[in-house]
């Protein structure tokens, strides 16, 4: 193994609740109303894939872009700041990288967001890749910031393993030919991540660092 690709909101930041309460704001600002536990389950996936999981194809074709528009701008206003990262992420940052592994990003998030992410986590300037919204066509569970990563790392799948909090992040990993484990910090079952491929379940980053010897040798 020579990289570890990282998702990033639930995994490094504690930002999922936040992202639907946003959610669920904006889908009732078009008289959506979506239960909250229903929109939380599927955060870690980007609009593109959301979206259709709560709106017909004319809704979609009628407000959809509104309505990805709205969440945006609820969140940028009043939650992003809020955001906090979980702790140990510097210190398993610093001990990968003291290993001699590269670090990539891969994140359904915008790049300005992820600037801000990075910070709450104590990480900035600690990674070699990075990717957004802005490098794939498709959100998890669909492969393609995953396959961005492997890109700009020029590796193979065989030489890297992602770490993700949700079970589309283990299905986009398993799509891309690559391992994954899980963390829970992000609030998703154990049980749903090793169904959709994760193969190691850990608490959060602190527990990743206490068993790195486990899964990053």
């Amino acid at each position: 193994m020579e990289a570890v690709i990282f998702d990033v909101d639930g995994t490094l930041v504690d930002s999922v609740d936040r992202h639907a309460e946003s959610w669920e704001r904006a889908f009732a600002r078009f008289g959506k109303d979506i239960p909250f536990a229903k929109l939380r389950s599927q955060i870690g996936k980007g609009g593109d894939q959301l979206m259709p999981v709560f709106l017909d194809a004319a809704e979609l074709k009628r407000f959809g872009a509104d309505i990805e528009a709205a969440r945006g701008a609820i969140f940028k206003a009043e939650s992003l700041h809020r955001v906090k990262g979980f702790p140990g992420c510097t210190a398993l940052f610093e001990a990968l990288r003291a290993r001699g592994l590269r670090i990539a990003l891969a994140s359904s998030s915008k790049a300005a967001e992820l600037e801000v992410y990075k910070q709450a986590a104590g990480v900035d300037g600690l990674t070699d890749v990075e990717t957004s919204s802005d490098d794939a066509d498709r959100s998890k569970p669909h492969p393609d910031i995953f396959a961005a990563a492997l890109a700009k790392l020029d590796l193979p799948p065989g030489r890297a393993i992602v770490v993700g909090d949700t079970p589309y992040d283990a299905e986009a990993a398993r799509k891309a030919g690559i391992a994954a484990i899980g963390v829970l910090c992000g609030g998703f079952p154990a049980e749903d991540m090793r169904a959709a491929g994760a193969t190691r379940i850990y608490r959060d980053p602190e527990d990743l660092l206490a068993h790195i010897d486990e899964w990053a040798a």
